[in-house]
């Protein structure tokens, strides 16, 4: 069975996971190479390069809006009610994918609007769920 919502929970989930384990086994390999005491690590990796930051900015941003994506897609579920999140929910982790992967390209003027144009579709398609499904 193809279910658009469960798929597009565990895309998010699994892209989160990925910059999380890109940015662990960047910091490992720091460690390793003795660039990086293994407790000089900040949680924004503010002391290491412009890339390391904005991954770890990347991440925390998946990391801040995983739990309002991943309780309406769940409740869409439980509910039997993916008709309202299914059609957008694609969307959703396409617009995620380019806010991250526009974070890691770069701080440009472009990227940054670019970010900002795709966290926007984000909130407009939960803030469409939210009201969708409080409706019933």
């Amino acid at each position: 069975m193809n279910n658009v919502s469960l798929n597009v929970l565990l895309g998010f989930v699994a892209w989160t996971l990925i910059l999380l384990i890109v940015m662990e086994g960047l910091r490992v390999r720091l460690v390793m190479t003795g660039s990086v005491a293994a407790n000089a690590f900040t949680p924004d990796n503010a002391n290491l390069s412009p890339f390391m930051q904005r991954l770890a900015r990347a991440h925390a941003n998946c990391v801040e809006t995983l739990p309002v994506v991943a309780t309406l897609l769940i409740a869409a579920l439980i509910g039997g009610r993916t008709a309202v999140t299914d059609p957008l929910a694609p969307w959703l982790l396409v617009a995620r994918l380019v806010q991250s992967g526009a974070h890691l390209a770069s701080l440009s003027v472009v990227a940054v609007n670019l970010r900002f144009a795709a966290f926007v579709v984000q909130i407009a398609i939960v803030v469409w769920w939210t009201i969708a499904l409080l409706r019933g």
